[in-house]
């Protein structure tokens, strides 16, 4: 069990959270994402069922507020006098999702089939008139209907006044945001059949998800739900032996030399240090002398510490036993990661002349060394330290853990609806991350493009709903919190 800061809540879940504009991305705009990283491009068709006309684009914004019903002027035709407000509703639907009605009056859908007209006869060309000249409405119709039947233009123009009505609609009146692309219920094309520019009102009704709101749930003698929030994850025990490893290398550092007694002859041991002549030579397969070394490789009065881990592989273990006035030769390899690639990895044959030999002595761990650590310091809150460093790099190893307990916790004291377009937005991006992994792992694409099928995709798109759920509501409150 642990507990957090409200600022160091927001530290740890902005590492692995996702962010939260990464969910507000339409899905032309995904699918972009994913074919210009060398991804495999999931069709867009794929888990829309239904999709109408797209409409809108999507927008990252969240809103500030909400409303249920006005009134306002969403349709300006080049005489504005001519016009009359048209009136929109809004419905509240699970999932963070709405349904708009448009009522539109004649002098909007007048303006829009006009202009449409217009659009359309710079693109024809029709016998018996010039160009530029002004053709017939019925003439305009007649040669159009070619290009969609008969209602073709009316269908434009019903699609021209949604794209100028709904985003001031939803934004403007209702401070909402859309998420992804706003569906006409009725298809464009069916509810052309019913329509005549210029006489009486034109309803349109248009379902999209839009920008969900975060309500924190009410906790008891909390004024914020997520301050001092707790979450559990597993991790190994401390681990003591790294802790006495280190304690051990500090204490080295600050060990003191004891020269042998004049005239002692005793044998060199682990631990000990000597000043050593090293003349070294690469060596020859069979494992005598070859050339000389580098003189860089060779050195004179070189102390050497008597300890695992600290030099070339050999020369430690080559000196151990030895006595001072005698000449060794140790054989030794150099390091792969030796900056000199001339010599790294070679096998190597020194003769070393020890000259002088000393017992180290290590320190007592009393308040006395810990105050030549760092003044101040007792040898209790010197443990202490080294203890919390060596917690923290084992740590590093659970950061994704924590986070995860972190964003469990989290989403248990918050409320969101989060939108079916998110949703299929994020599953088709991971969908194709995961095909694109299936390829980098030497699957055929044939093979992969069987996979991709709308059936395989909303098998997917649930067995991912809980994490993508789950991920949002994380960076909604990461966002939330930071604010």
């Amino acid at each position: 069990m642990f507990q957090i800061s409200q600022m160091a809540l927001a530290a740890c879940l902005a590492l692995s959270a996702l962010r939260a504009d990464a969910f507000t991305a339409s899905a032309p705009r995904l699918h972009h994402a994913a074919s210009s990283a060398g991804q495999i491009a999931i069709p867009s068709h794929l888990a829309v069922p239904g999709a109408a006309s797209s409409l809108l684009p999507s927008s990252p914004s969240p809103p500030s507020s909400s409303s249920s019903s006005r009134s306002t002027r969403l349709f300006s035709t080049t005489d504005n006098s001519s016009s009359s407000p048209s009136s929109s509703t809004l419905e509240r639907l699970p999932n963070s999702s709405v349904r708009l009605t448009l009522r539109i009056p004649p002098a909007s859908t007048s303006a829009a089939y006009a202009k449409t007209l217009a659009a359309i006869a710079k693109q024809l060309s029709i016998p018996g008139f010039r160009k530029g000249a002004k053709i017939p409405p019925a003439v305009i119709e007649n040669a159009w209907s070619r290009n969609g039947g008969k209602n073709a233009i009316k269908t434009m123009a019903i699609n021209e006044l949604c794209s100028e009505l709904i985003g001031p609609a939803l934004k403007e009146e209702f401070d909402l945001e859309p998420i992804g692309q706003p569906a006409l219920v009725t298809p464009a094309d069916v509810l052309a059949e019913g329509m005549t520019p210029g006489e009486g009102e034109f309803e349109v009704v248009v379902q999209c998800d839009v920008w969900p709101d975060i309500r924190w749930k009410e906790m008891e003698g909390k004024e914020k739900p997520y301050a001092g929030l707790t979450g559990k994850y597993r991790r190994k025990p401390f681990d003591q032996a790294r802790f006495d490893a280190a304690l051990r290398d500090l204490a080295e550092r600050y060990a003191r030399l004891e020269p042998y007694d004049d005239g002692e002859v005793r044998p060199l041991a682990m631990g000990d240090a000597c000043v050593v002549n090293m003349t070294g030579y690469l060596a020859n397969p069979d494992g005598s002398k070859g050339e000389p070394l580098p003189d860089a490789a060779s050195g004179d009065n070189v102390e050497v510490i008597l300890g695992t881990g600290r030099y070339m592989e050999g020369l430690v273990e080559g000196l151990v036993g030895g006595t001072v006035g005698q000449v060794k030769t140790v054989s030794v390899r150099f390091p792969d990661a030796l900056r000199n690639k001339e010599l790294a990895g070679k096998q190597a044959v020194f003769d070393v002349e020890i000259l002088s030999a000393s017992r180290r002595i290590l320190p007592e761990l009393t308040d006395e060394f810990a105050d030549q650590v760092r003044p101040g310091l007792t040898v209790e809150t010197l443990k202490e330290e080294l203890r919390k460093a060596v917690d923290s790099q084992d740590a590093q190893e659970y950061v994704p853990a924590r986070n995860e307990a972190l964003g469990k916790a989290l989403a248990e004291v918050m409320e969101v609806e989060v939108p079916e377009t998110l949703v299929t937005n994020q599953a088709r991006e991971k969908y194709a991350l995961m095909m694109t992994d299936m390829r980098d792992n030497g699957m055929a694409d044939e093979e992969i493009k069987k996979l991709i099928s709308p059936e395989n995709f909303d098998k997917y798109k649930e067995l991912s709903r809980e994490g993508i759920v789950r991920d949002f509501k994380i960076s909604m409150a990461v966002d939330e919190i930071a604010r």
